[in-house]
């Protein structure tokens, strides 16, 4: 059973009382968008998969696992007299270790590439809605090697230029221009505003 699709987002989007501005809306192409991850993209067996990877996991990172999983050890630690810490009593410990690691891996890639998809576009919904936002940081995690190494070098020039500017002002002992933090008040983006 697939769950609807959630409604798209308004388009205006109030900024001030009796102001509102238009969104700009990018799309990603069909051939980079990440596949499986979308509701209305996701097959039984994949909403299956999501959910126990989802509880799994949960459950795993609890308190209650932990200790079953240390009482285990102590367990096997104490029957190695009683073994005769033979080379079957070893490989129960290792052959069950390599398993469940083996096994988790899975599931928590599923839970991170979950969880990363959501914050991914938290952090764009924030830049669509501050107007101030360089646009080209939505979907950034699509980009290419190359072209995140050329935003990075962008990004140091930037904050190398606002660190210039701070220690002209404090040369110029004009500190009522700078913010509690100590940064200047804004450096811009060099016409990489809204469009």
């Amino acid at each position: 059973m697939n769950s609807p699709r959630p409604p798209s987002p308004p388009q205006d989007i109030p900024t001030a009382p009796g102001q509102a501005r238009q969104r700009q809306q990018r799309q990603v192409p069909a051939s980079r968008r990440r596949k499986g991850l979308r509701p209305g993209n996701a097959s039984g067996v994949h909403a299956l998969f999501e959910r126990f990877a989802e509880k799994t996991t949960t459950w795993t990172g609890s308190p209650l696992a932990f200790g079953i999983a240390f009482g285990m050890v102590v367990v096997w630690a104490v029957t190695g007299p009683i073994f005769g810490y033979s080379e079957t009593w070893q490989l129960v410990i290792n052959t069950g270790t390599t398993i469940v690691t083996f096994l988790m891996v899975f599931l928590i890639q599923q839970s991170q590439n979950k969880d990363s998809h959501a914050v991914h576009l938290k952090l764009d919904e924030l830049l669509c809605a501050i107007e101030e936002a360089d646009n080209r940081l939505v979907d950034i995690e699509e980009l290419k090697d190359q072209e995140l190494d050329e935003m990075a070098d962008h990004y140091r020039q930037l904050a190398e230029r606002a660190r210039e500017h701070r220690r002209k002002m404090r040369q110029r002992g004009a500190g009522e221009s700078e913010d509690e933090s100590g940064y200047p008040a804004r450096v811009g983006h060099g016409g990489t505003g809204r469009g």
